[in-house]
């Protein structure tokens, strides 16, 4: 086979992780847990790979990282984050693992640059050995360079194993529209728009009627940014199919703690997994905001 974009720029470590090196930067990857609402219980059910850059010793955002790099490049640099997720997760979490990868609309100009995008990916997959059914693709809400692009390579993705995931759903350049046209698995509602509709009554049947919706159509939902205990009690209440956020857990860079995380079980969790009000380093913005029963993490307290 030949070399991928994405794998010539790796760096293998004694470990069996791995790091990108990208100019001056070098790109590590961190993972941050997915929960599912199962029996009254929170369960691991997948990861979100994130991109960690650094220059030198000094840790760039993500953000401030992707404005530096070229608009001709970004493409390179997509591909190799989703690279470096790929190999980490298979060496940092279970083997029967959901890894979500990240895929930035803007990129997709015309139908070789999506080709280009699905070979590597089958590359990786190969060398990772990592089963396509295992990796979900989130669209990030951002306009795409080619509208038939895009479609036709999600069409692709599809037909290949991997399952979609909209994500950042009821930011700025979100609508209906997208839903309709890429027919995903799941939805990822923005963080700070679930948290504004959560604040009022009204905003929150809206809420809860759109995840319905979605759910009658057989999309799954994930709302993002749980960082507070009613916000995680409304989630479960919406019928929020999952929950990703800090009062969770937060993300940790490969290796990771999180295959002992796993091994532990399903009802016996780690420090990492306990809502962040409940531990001992939780600032205050982790606090409950309203007086609800309280919750132990996994399993209802007795009223």
């Amino acid at each position: 086979m030949s070399r991928s974009i994405g794998l010539a720029h790796i760096v293998r470590h004694a470990d069996g992780t791995s790091t990108g090196v990208w100019g001056a930067h070098t790109l590590k990857s961190a993972f941050q847990p997915i929960f599912a609402f199962e029996d009254g219980k929170l369960v691991v059910v997948a990861f979100e790979g994130l991109m960690r850059p650094f220059r030198g010793d000094q840790a760039w955002t993500p953000a401030a990282f992707l404005n530096s790099v070229p608009a001709a490049a970004r493409l390179h640099v997509e591909t190799l984050t989703r690279t470096l997720h790929l190999l980490n997760a298979a060496v940092c979490l279970s083997p029967d693992s959901t890894i979500f990868v990240n895929f930035d609309p803007s990129v997709f100009t015309e139908h070789a640059v999506a080709e280009a995008a699905l070979r590597d990916m089958r590359l990786v997959l190969h060398e990772a050995l990592i089963d396509p059914r295992r990796v979900v693709c989130e669209v990030t809400e951002q306009k795409s360079g080619s509208q038939e692009a895009l479609y036709d390579f999600v069409a692709t993705l599809k037909r290949n194993g991997f399952r979609i995931a909209i994500d950042d759903y009821g930011a700025e350049d979100s609508d209906m529209s997208r839903i309709q046209e890429l027919h995903p698995d799941i939805v990822k509602f923005d963080a700070k728009w679930i948290t504004r509709l959560m604040e009022s009554g009204p905003g929150y049947a809206l809420l809860a009627t759109m995840v319905s919706t979605f759910a009658e159509q057989g999309i799954r939902t994930v709302f993002e940014g749980i960082e507070e205990g009613w916000q995680l009690e409304l989630a479960e209440r919406s019928g929020a199919s999952m929950v990703q956020g800090y009062a969770l857990a937060r993300p940790e860079l490969a290796p990771t703690s999180f295959s002992v995380f796993q091994a532990e079980g399903q009802e016996t969790r780690s420090e990492h997994a306990r809502p962040a009000a409940a531990r001992p380093e939780a600032h205050d913005k982790a606090a409950v905001r309203h007086e609800r029963p309280a919750r132990k993490f996994g399993r209802r307290q007795p009223s």
